[in-house]
C-alpha cells in the first residue's frame, strides 16, 4: 500500500473518525490552540506520533496548499474499481450515481465530491486515466466528502456505463447542445448523471452510451458553468424530484 498526505481540518477529522487505523503519523502547527490542536490531541491519544512544527514545514509538505495547521500521513487502501462498483449497485434499489468523464482539475473533483455528499450520491465514478485522483488537495477541497462518498476509478468508462444500463440504471449525460432541459428529465429512479470536462465535454464513446442528453439553461453571456456548479444543480434537481416522488 502507498502512503499519502492528508491536510486540512475537515479531511483530517473525517479520516480520524472513519479510518484511524490507517493514520501513520501527524504534524501540527506549533502554538496552535484551536481545532488543529484538538485534532492533534485526539491523534496523540490514539498513540499516533504527532510532531509540533513551524508553519514553513507544513507549507513545504503540502506544496503551499492551505493546510489549516494539521497534516497526517495515511496508509492508502487500494482504490476500488469496476467490480466493487457493480457489487455496490447490485445492493441498491434506486442508486444515484455521479460519473465524471475527464475532470482533471483536483479542485473541481473535490468540489464535485462535496456536492455529491450533500445530495446523497451513492457513488462517484471516474475513469482510471484522464481524471484527477484522490490527492490531498482533492480531499481538502471536498471538506471531508472524499472520506464519505464511495469513489470508484474504473478501467473502461464506456463499458461500465453499458453494465449500469444492463442493471436498469438510466444514464443521463449533460451537453450544451442537448434539446432537453434537465428539469424535464425523470431523475426519480435509478440514475447515473454523467458530466464531461469543461473544455471538451464528454468523450464520444461516453456520449454514445447515454440514454438521454440534457442541458442547464444559460440565460447570460457565458456559454457554460464550472463542472462542479453544474453537477450541483443537476444532483439537487434529482434530490428535488425524489423528495416529491
Amino acid at each position: 500500500m502507498e502512503n499519502e498526505l492528508i491536510f486540512g481540518i475537515h479531511p483530517v477529522a473525517a479520516a480520524l473518525d472513519r479510518s484511524p487505523e490507517g493514520i501513520l503519523s501527524a504534524w501540527c502547527l506549533a502554538g496552535s490552540d484551536g481545532r488543529a490542536a484538538e485534532l492533534a490531541g485526539s491523534l496523540a491519544d490514539l498513540g499516533i506520533s504527532v510532531q509540533m512544527v513551524p508553519r514553513r514545514t507544513l507549507d513545504n509538505m503540502t506544496g503551499g496548499a492551505t493546510h489549516q495547521g494539521i497534516v497526517i500521513r495515511m496508509r492508502t487502501a487500494p482504490q476500488p474499481g469496476d467490480n466493487e462498483l457493480l457489487e455496490l449497485v447490485a445492493g441498491l434499489e434506486k442508486p444515484l450515481i455521479l460519473v465524471l468523464d475527464g475532470v482533471t482539475d483536483p479542485h473541481n473533483l473535490g468540489a464535485c465530491l462535496r456536492s455529491a455528499d450533500g445530495a446523497g450520491v451513492n457513488a462517484v465514478v471516474v475513469p482510471r486515466d484522464h481524471s484527477a485522483s484522490l490527492t490531498g488537495t482533492v480531499r481538502k477541497v471536498a471538506c471531508g466528502a472524499a472520506e464519505t462518498v464511495p469513489f470508484f476509478a474504473v478501467t473502461n468508462l464506456s463499458r461500465i456505463l453499458k453494465e449500469l444500463k444492463k442493471r436498469g440504471i438510466w444514464v443521463v449525460g449533460t451537453a450544451g447542445e442537448a434539446e432537453d432541459l434537465v428539469y424535464g428529465a425523470d431523475l426519480t429512479g435509478a440514475v447515473a448523471v454523467v458530466m464531461g470536462a469543461e473544455d471538451r465535454g464528454m468523450r464520444r464513446l461516453t456520449r454514445e452510451n447515454c440514454d438521454q442528453l440534457v442541458k442547464i439553461p444559460m440565460k447570460g453571456s457565458v456559454s457554460s458553468l464550472n463542472v462542479s456548479v453544474a453537477a450541483g444543480i443537476i444532483l439537487y434537481e434529482a434530490v428535488r424530484q425524489r423528495l416529491g416522488s
